[in-house]
C-alpha cells in the first residue's frame, strides 16, 4: 500500500523511546507534536558513549527538567578515565543548531524545498522507489548507510532495505575509513577481529604508529599513551611531521606510499638476523616460508631507495622491534585509505605474528577506528556481510538468520551487494535510478567530488535522511527526512576495541524530527512489509535479536543480558558468549590462546608485490597531495562540528594548504598568501601555510573542508574497494 491507514500510523509512532516518550499526533492539517510527559524523565545525571569518533569515550550528561544541558567525562569508564576531547565537551551544543532538519522537505525547484507532513513524505518515498523497481528491477534502488547511527538502527535499516524492500545493493561510509582493515583481518585471521584493548597503549614498551596521528585524530588514545609507565619507545611512520611524530622516539619520514616495501624490508631484516619467534610461527601460522621467500626481494638497499630513509634509520627501526618485550602496531587512515591498504595493513599483521606480539598485554596489530560506530556497521549494517558477520553466499548462514528473525529465507539475498564505488558507477551507467542516503554526506566526503555531485544529479530520485537539512548531499535531494541525532535516541555503539556501550535519549529532537529507528518502522508500514518487523518494537528488542545473530560467531555477545548490564559493567567487549563466566574482565584481548578464526585455527601470512602509485607527480603536476585530519576540534565533513560556536573558534575557518619552505621560496609564495591548488579533476583556493611538517614536493590539505575532495583521484584498493585519498598529483598556481 502507498498510503498508510492513519489509525495504524498513530499507533505506530505512539511509542516509548528510552527515557522520553515522543508522541506524534495526527491533526487535520497533518502532523502535530504532543508534549513530552514529565514522568519517566532521566535522573539528574546519566551516562552514555560519545557520538563522534571510534574511541568510544563515556560522558556524564547532566540534565535539567529532563533535558541534557551540559557534559563532563566519566571518570571510572575504562576507555577515557575522566578525559574528553573538545568534540565530546561540545556534543550537546551541535544538537541546537538552526540548521537542524525539523520537517520532511520535498524539492520543488533546483534550490527550493517545501515542508510537508510525514504522511506526504513517506507516501512519496514509497511510491517513487516502488515505481523505479517496477520499471527497472529490484536492483535499481540502493542505499548508503553510515558508521554514525546506533547499531540497532543499522540492523533495522539493513534488514528493512534487503529483506523487506527487496534492495540488493547497499553499502556504508565505513567503506571510506575501515574497509582495508576489515579485509586485512578477515584474510589474515578469518574474521574482522581487532585484537586489542586500550590498556595495551599503557602496557607496550614499543609502540609503532603508521599513518596515524592520534594526538589530533584520537586524543584520548594519545592520553593513554602518555599514561604509559614503561617509558615506551614511540615510532611513527608518516610522510608528514605530524603532532604525533613530533613526540616520537623515531620518526620515519618516508616517501608517500613506500610503507609496504619498508615493512617487507623490516621483515627481511628480522628473519635474516633470527629476530623472530619461530615457536609461535610454527604453532599458530601458515605460509611463513612463502612469506620469507617474498621478502628476500627487499634487501636494505632497495628499501633505502624506495623509502628515502637512511640505512641506519631502517636498522634502528628493526632493532627497536627486536628489543621490545611488548610491541604494538597501530594504524589508521594513512594505511587504510590507499590503493594497497589491505596489503599494507597485513604487512603490520605479519610483523606482529612473526615476532609473537599478539594476544598478550601491550601487543597486537591494532587498527584505530574512525567513526563512533564503525565496528557496529562492520558487523550489523547488512551491507558487506549478512547480519552478525555472516555471509550472504552461505546457505547455512542465510537459514540461521531467517530462523532467528522469523522471515522467509528467500527474502535474504543470496548475493553480495556492490561496493560503494560500484554503486556510484551503477548510477553513472544508468542501472541504479534511486538512492537512499542515511546519515552520511558523500557529496562532501566521496573521492573526486565534482564527479560524485554530477552523478547524484542523474538519479531519478534521491532521498537524504539526516539531522541537518543543508548538508552538501541534501542540496541534491528530492526528499529530505529529518532525523534525530546522538542524544536524541536509544541504542548501542561498538568502539574500536570491540566494547559495546550505551547511547541514550537525553533531549528531544526538534520539530517533527524522529529517530532513525522510528523512521524505518514507518517506512516498513508504508512499504507494506511491517509484518516482518512486528517484533522490532524498540531498539532494545533489536538488541536481543542481535545477540542471537551473534551467537556462535567470533563476535558472539549472547552473554550480555540487556542494556542495564552494559551500563553496570562500563561497557562490554565482545566476545561474551552465553556460556562464559560473568562479570567479564574489563580489558580483554583476542588470540591469547593462539587460536584464530580460520577453519584450522591458524593465522595466515598475506603478501603481494607492491603496485605503482596510480597518479605519480609529473612535469605538469609536480606535487603529491596528502590529506588527513586537521585539528582535534574538527570531525569528518564538519556536518556537526561547524555547528558549535566553541569548536569553530578552535580551528581555522578557511581552508589552508601546508607547503615546505623550499617550495614556497621556489614559487615565491609567502605565508598566508592565497594560492590555487589544482589536479586533473578540480581546483581549489587556499591559504598557504609554510611549514617543515611536509617534505619538498608534497602538500597537505585537511580532509574536513568542503573543497578538498575536488582534487582527489577515484582509485581503489583491489581487495577492499576503499578509496585512495592519500596521494594524487597536483600543482600550485599563484593568484
Amino acid at each position: 500500500m502507498s498510503i498508510i491507514d492513519r489509525s495504524k500510523l498513530t499507533s505506530l509512532i505512539h511509542q516509548k523511546e528510552g527515557h522520553l516518550t515522543r508522541e506524534l499526533l495526527l491533526s487535520p492539517g497533518g502532523f502535530g507534536l504532543g508534549k513530552v510527559p514529565e514522568k519517566n524523565l532521566p535522573d539528574a545525571t546519566t551516562q552514555m558513549v560519545c557520538g563522534f569518533c571510534g574511541t568510544g569515550c563515556n560522558l556524564n550528561v547532566h540534565l535539567k527538567d529532563g533535558e541534557g544541558v551540559c557534559i563532563t567525562p566519566t571518570t571510572e569508564y575504562p576507555v577515557n578515565l575522566g578525559m574528553a576531547c573538545p568534540k565530546g565537551w561540545e556534543a550537546l551544543s551541535v544538537l541546537k543548531s538552526p540548521d537542524r532538519a525539523v520537517s520532511p522537505l520535498v524539492k520543488k525547484s533546483p534550490s527550493h524545498w517545501e515542508p510537508v507532513d510525514w504522511d506526504t513524505a513517506l507516501s512519496l518515498f514509497s511510491r517513487k522507489f516502488k515505481a523505479i523497481q517496477e520499471q527497472h528491477g529490484a536492483d535499481s534502488v540502493a542505499f548508503l548507510s553510515t558508521g554514525q547511527m546506533v547499531t540497532e538502527e543499522m540492523a533495522f535499516l539493513g534488514a528493512l532495505a534487503k529483506f523487506g524492500m527487496g534492495m540488493v545493493h547497499g553499502d556504508g561510509n565505513t567503506r571510506q575509513c575501515m574497509a582495508s582493515a576489515v579485509t586485512a583481518y578477515k584474510q589474515s585471521f578469518g574474521f574482522d577481529s581487532p585484537p586489542f584493548t586500550y590498556q595495551d597503549l599503557e602496557e607496550s614498551d614499543v609502540l609503532v604508529f603508521v599513518g596515524a596521528n592520534p594526538c589530533i585524530a584520537h586524543p584520548i588514545m594519545w592520553e593513554r599513551v602518555m599514561r604509559n609507565p614503561h617509558s615506551p619507545k614511540i615510532i611513527v611512520v608518516d610522510p608528514r611531521r605530524t603532532e604525533t611524530a613530533m613526540q616520537s622516539t623515531l620518526h620515519l619520514q618516508i616517501a608517500p606510499k613506500s610503507d609496504l616495501p619498508l615493512f617487507y624490508g623490516i621483515a627481511n631484516i628480522l628473519i635474516e638476523r633470527g629476530w623472530i619467534n619461530e615457536e609461535y610461527i610454527q604453532a599458530h601460522t601458515d605460509d611463513f616460508e612463502a612469506f620469507t621467500a617474498h621478502v628476500k626481494a627487499y634487501p636494505i638497499e632497495r628499501v633505502v631507495t624506495e623509502t628515502g630513509l637512511t640505512q641506519e634509520t631502517i636498522e634502528q627501526f628493526a632493532e627497536l622491534i627486536h628489543s621490545g618485550k611488548r610491541v604494538s602496531f597501530w594504524w589508521t587512515m594513512g594505511v587504510n585509505q590507499s590503493y594497497q591498504g589491505v596489503r599494507t595493513a597485513q604487512s603490520l599483521i605479519n610483523l606482529a605474528l612473526m615476532t609473537g606480539n599478539i594476544g598478550k598485554p601491550g601487543t597486537g596489530p591494532n587498527s584505530i577506528t574512525g567513526q563512533c560506530n564503525a565496528m557496529g556497521s562492520r558487523l550489523f549494517s547488512n551491507t558487506t556481510n549478512l547480519l552478525g558477520g555472516h555471509d550472504f553466499l552461505n546457505e547455512e548462514h542465510r537459514n540461521k538468520v531467517a530462523d532467528i528473525l522469523s522471515i522467509p529465507v528467500d527474502q535474504i539475498p543470496a548475493e553480495n551487494s556492490l561496493p560503494y564505488h560500484k554503486i556510484i558507477e551503477g548510477i553513472l551507467a544508468g542501472k541504479i535510478k534511486g538512492l537512499w542516503v542515511i546519515c552520511t554526506n558523500p557529496a562532501h566526503s566521496w573521492i573526486n567530488q565534482g564527479q560524485i555531485r554530477d552523478i547524484l544529479d542523474r538519479l531519478d530520485f534521491l532521498v537524504v535522511q539526516d539531522m541537518y537539512h543543508n548538508t552538501e548531499t541534501a542540496r541534491h535531494a528530492d526528499l529530505i527526512l529529518p532525523a534525530a541525532g546522538w542524544g536524541e535516541k536509544e541504542g548501542t555503539f561498538i568502539n574500536a576495541e570491540r566494547r559495546i556501550g550505551r547511547v541514550k535519549r537525553v533531549t528531544r529532537a526538534p520539530g517533527q524530527a524522529l529517530s532513525d529507528f522510528s523512521i524505518f518502522k514507518l517506512i516498513a508500514q508504508y512499504w507494506g512489509c511491517a509484518d516482518l518487523f512486528s517484533e522490532w518494537k524498540s531498539p532494545e528488542d533489536v538488541f536481543q535479536f542481535m545477540k542471537q545473530l551473534s551467537a556462535d560467531q567470533p563476535c558472539d555477545f549472547s552473554g550480555i543480558e540487556d542494556y542495564a548490564e552494559i551500563e553496570e559493567q562500563g561497557g562490554i567487549q565482545w566476545p561474551l558468549a552465553e556460556t562464559e563466566a560473568k562479570p567479564p574482565e574489563q580489558q580483554r584481548r583476542l588470540f591469547s590462546d593462539g587460536q584464530f578464526f580460520h577453519s584450522n585455527g591458524r593465522a595466515r601470512f598475506m603478501f603481494s608485490e607492491p603496485t605503482k602509485m596510480p597518479e605519480p607527480p609529473n612535469e605538469q603536476y609536480p606535487f603529491i597531495l596528502l590529506t588527513g585530519r586537521g585539528t582535534a576540534s574538527q570531525w569528518h565533513t564538519q556536518t556537526r562540528t561547524k555547528n558549535s560556536d566553541v569548536l569553530r573558534k578552535l580551528y581555522p575557518n578557511q581552508i589552508y594548504v601546508e607547503m615546505n619552505p623550499q617550495d614556497a621560496t621556489h614559487y615565491s609564495i609567502k605565508p598566508n598568501e592565497v594560492i590555487f591548488v589544482e589536479s586533473q579533476r578540480g581546483r581549489l583556493k587556499a591559504r598557504a601555510f609554510v611549514t617543515q611538517s611536509v617534505q619538498p614536493k608534497q602538500l597537505f590539505i585537511p580532509m574536513h573542508y568542503e573543497e578538498t575532495n575536488r582534487l582527489t583521484d577515484a582509485v581503489f584498493d583491489p581487495y577492499s574497494s576503499q578509496p585512495s585519498y592519500k596521494c594524487c598529483a597536483v600543482r600550485v598556481v599563484k593568484n
